[in-house]
């Protein structure tokens, strides 16, 4: 990528515009022009990129002219609305909101696992979401290892920053309220207190008693794995933790796996490490602390699972999901164009 790149991003003021703002720069990416896009409310605001101060603009159907790579967090209705007007300037969009993650012609794409699928790309490539993407960074060594996985038995614990800067600031609100003994505020994010409590519900329930959360798994799993058989059952929670998710793993392998396999496996695979000994005082194994704003996401706890007996493991899986599960992939992808 020699040649400089002009570079928009839609959603330039929210938490993950803000963190493709600080991978582009930190990564070096060849940017030889950015375009900040916000609603009208933005205007106004500026925001640095190498010591430079840019303006943020009102994204409309003309903001794309002459944009090479457009890199969208701005909600699956303006991803709807906006990236059909970027793809018609010759921009190629990377989404991250859900618009178009399983549309058949849109790759859905995590770099460490199926980069090469960029390729079949028609102007939009998706950005997974950032539970399965924390999930597949540890899953995929091993799929790759032992023949292909079978089946996925997860549960999740996920961040109050998954729902944006409101979430931290209600868990915030909670916490305060409950060290000074007040009344805890008014709900708006949560239905019920996040602060010292943990809540099986994340996104709207389906007919099948499952989240719209937990399907994006199962669903978004078969295709970046190519794995159309692949059945996941998952249960999300959220949790009273700032920033960085946690996934528990048991997954059955065609091949039986063994720990010492899994470990290597891991270790030789890009993005991600293995944290794992339980014998270590104190015992050693990845935590939400452990990830958060860094790159990679680490794996721990790996044993052979007791219900799927010799075909299964269980493991641990974090990372930012800010950063790895959102920002930071759309910028790969967007080196890997």
């Amino acid at each position: 990528m020699s040649q400089l790149k002009h570079v928009a991003i839609a959603g330039a003021t929210g938490a993950v515009g803000v963190e493709m703002l600080k991978c582009l720069e930190q990564r070096d990416f060849p940017v030889g022009k950015l375009s900040l896009l916000a609603s009208a409310r933005s205007v106004g605001k500026t925001m640095t990129f190498r010591g430079e101060e840019i303006p943020v603009q009102e994204l409309t159907p003309e903001s794309f002219k002459g944009v090479d790579i457009a890199l969208f967090s701005a909600g699956g209705g303006i991803s709807k609305e906006f990236a059909p007007h970027a793809v018609a300037c010759n921009a190629v969009v990377i989404d991250n909101s859900s618009a178009f993650r399983m549309e058949p012609e849109v790759p859905l794409v995590v770099p460490e696992v199926n980069g090469a699928d960029v390729k079949g790309h028609a102007g939009i490539i998706a950005n997974p979401n950032c539970t399965t993407i924390i999930t597949l960074m540890g899953l995929n060594p091993l799929h790759q290892a032992f023949g292909g996985v079978q089946r996925i038995i997860a549960s999740s614990y996920q961040a109050v920053s998954g729902s944006g800067a409101q979430g931290i600031i209600e868990l915030e609100a909670q916490n305060k309220a409950l060290a000074l003994g007040e009344p805890i505020p008014e709900r708006k994010v949560y239905p019920h207190q996040i602060a010292s409590n943990v809540i099986p519900h994340v996104d709207v329930f389906l007919d099948n008693g499952y989240t719209k959360e937990e399907m994006k798994m199962h669903f978004e799993g078969r295709k970046i794995l190519h794995a159309p058989n692949l059945v996941a059952s998952v249960t999300c929670v959220r949790v009273p933790v700032y920033r960085s998710h946690a996934v528990a793993v048991t997954a059955e392998f065609t091949n039986p796996p063994s720990v010492e396999a899994a470990r290597l496996a891991i270790t030789s695979a890009p993005g991600v490490h293995v944290v794992d000994d339980v014998t270590a005082q104190p015992a050693k194994y990845p935590t939400p602390l452990d990830v958060t704003n860094g790159d990679d996401c680490l794996v721990g706890r790996i044993r052979r699972d007791l219900v799927f007996a010799e075909r299964g493991l269980t493991f641990w899986v974090v990372g930012d999901q800010i950063r790895k599960g959102a920002a930071l992939n759309a910028v790969q992808i967007g080196e890997l164009l």
